[in-house]
């Protein structure tokens, strides 16, 4: 276990593999000592990739010409069998500050580092995913949607910073071929960076927010920050719950933050007036739960 003295001088947490629920030990002095890394318990909660599972290019071949719907159910499928590439199955730690009522306070949270993908290491396709899809996924993984701070937080203390590559605005925005050119143009700027470290800049992020309680049956995105920091996309709730084309992307947040010398469940943060600044911009999400676990209305059954 690696020591750390203080969170200004965290850029790294080594593994501890012992139980779901880790626990921080702090020093004497009440600096952070010790930190035990939940970055695994994602590897552990996904399934082992099926040995017969099918790379990021045969999922895009097979899905060719499908509508929403179907390629949304292919996604699911292959998410759920534990079709990720290794790397996706260990976050990153990224810090998080603000001053609240006079104090301080710093906490962490843990994210996939790069968005969430179906395939192999060698060859995989980062999958666009609906509102209930992500929730889904999500879910299912022990994580949550990130927020918009927390996605800025991301970018900010990313090593790697992409430029935004937008394709041509049209109906073939949704279709398996768009995600297979859009992920040759992020593939010309990763040559060099190892798989596993945190990258940003390719894609917008599908996001948990306030406006999700107002604008039912929306998906909420936000990001694709150009170089110096600006976003392409600000918060927005245009697209239907089932809409997803080429530039979104689901980088899951584990649910848990350490927070003022202890792990505690993201949900209670995010509906507590006094720390949900710390992890959002709008203050606290009193319905994150319920934003998590979403129930289609019957007009989103079957839409595509």
């Amino acid at each position: 276990m690696r020591k750390l003295v203080g969170l200004a001088f965290l850029t790294f947490v080594s593994v501890l593999a012992t139980g779901t629920k880790p626990t921080i030990a702090l020093s004497d002095d009440g600096m952070l000592a010790t930190l035990p890394d939940p970055s695994d318990i994602v590897a552990r909660i996904i399934p082992e990739r099926p040995e017969d599972a099918i790379t990021g290019t045969e999922f895009a071949r097979r899905t060719t010409g499908f509508k929403g719907i179907a390629r949304q159910q292919a996604a699911l499928f292959e998410l759920r069998r534990g079709n990720v590439p290794n790397f996706l199955r260990h976050l990153v730690p990224v810090r998080l500050s603000r001053e609240i009522a006079g104090e301080l306070v710093e906490g962490i949270v843990w994210v996939l580092p790069d968005y969430l993908a179906i395939g192999s290491d060698d060859d995989f396709l980062r999958m666009p995913l609906t509102y209930y899809s992500a929730t889904d996924v999500a879910n299912r993984f022990d994580c949550v949607l990130p927020t918009t701070r927390i996605v800025d937080a991301i970018f900010a203390q990313a090593p790697h910073h992409l430029t935004p590559a937008p394709l041509p605005a049209g109906p073939k925005m949704r279709s398996s071929e768009y995600y297979l050119r859009h992920r040759q143009l992020i593939e010309r700027q990763v040559v060099g960076i190892p798989p596993g470290e945190l990258i940003v800049g390719h894609k917008k992020d599908v996001v948990l927010t306030n406006r999700l309680s107002t604008h039912k049956d929306r998906i909420a995105i936000y990001g694709w920050q150009r170089p110096n920091g600006n976003p392409i996309q600000p918060l927005s709730t245009i697209h239907g719950a089932r809409y997803a084309d080429y530039s979104h992307g689901l980088r899951l947040v584990y649910d848990e933050i350490w927070v003022r010398g202890a792990m505690r469940s993201i949900y209670d943060v995010l509906k507590d007036p006094e720390l949900a600044p710390l992890v959002s911009d709008e203050g606290a999400i009193p319905a994150a739960w319920a934003l998590m676990h979403p129930r289609p209305s019957a007009a989103t059954k079957t839409s595509s």
